[in-house]
């Protein structure tokens, strides 16, 4: 029967070697490039085509083939507070069970096991042999990294107001205004703008009498 993975793919694993005897160990070491979208979205993660680090445990045991690892990697996002790049070295460790699909090594059918069917259900089943380490890695990193990422944890952040970077600039501000004295003044504003309309329109009507004067003499 042909299987959908792809020995050619490197998050691909082949456990023929390992062989179905309980107690048998196999250790794997090998470098990957990281496969796309390796991180939280749009936050923080490793990026695609960049290295990683793999190092496996093989063990046999009676219910399939019990991988525990380490992935070593560098993330890459943008700082929460103050948006300059952040840069992680991540050293992650995991541990997944993948199940034998057809039967275990005393020969005993699967279907004949139906009152272990729950434990067998957070188990992944191998597929001719083989395994696929890429969604057990991305849920390693995923855990791993911060939601909220800082380029360190005494970061200022940038104004609210006018954006500056408060890292580069720790004694920047703005003059605190009351908002409830903000519209007193800008009715005091507007008064004395009036005022000086009125005081206008009183010397204007002063001339006139003025130069009517004059025509009169």
């Amino acid at each position: 029967m042909s299987t959908r993975l792809d020995h050619r793919n490197p998050l691909v694993f082949d456990t023929h070697e390992l062989g179905r005897r309980p107690g048998a160990l196999q250790r794997l070491s090998r470098s990957v490039e990281a496969p796309a979208e390796l991180g939280v979205e749009g936050v923080i993660g490793v990026p695609q085509g960049s290295p990683v680090e793999i190092d496996l445990r093989l063990e046999s045991v009676m219910e399939g083939v019990l991988v525990t690892g380490t992935a070593r990697a560098s993330a890459e996002g943008e700082c929460v507070r103050c948006l300059e790049p952040v840069e992680l070295e991540l050293d992650v460790d995991f541990q997944e069970m993948f199940s034998y699909p057809d039967s275990d090594d005393r020969g005993r059918s699967k279907a004949a096991a139906d009152d272990e069917a729950e434990d067998d259900e957070d188990m992944i089943p191998l597929e001719d042999g083989m395994f696929d380490l890429e969604p057990v890695l991305r849920d390693a990193v995923v855990l791993a990294l911060p939601m909220q990422p800082v380029c360190r944890e005494d970061c200022a952040g940038l104004c609210s107001e006018c954006g500056t970077n408060l890292n580069e600039n720790p004694d920047h501000h703005h003059e605190a205004v009351d908002i409830r004295w903000a519209a007193l003044q800008g009715l005091a504003g507007s008064l004395g703008t009036d005022e000086k309309d009125n005081m206008s329109g009183k010397a204007s009507d002063g001339d006139v009498r003025s130069a009517a004067e004059k025509q009169e003499k």
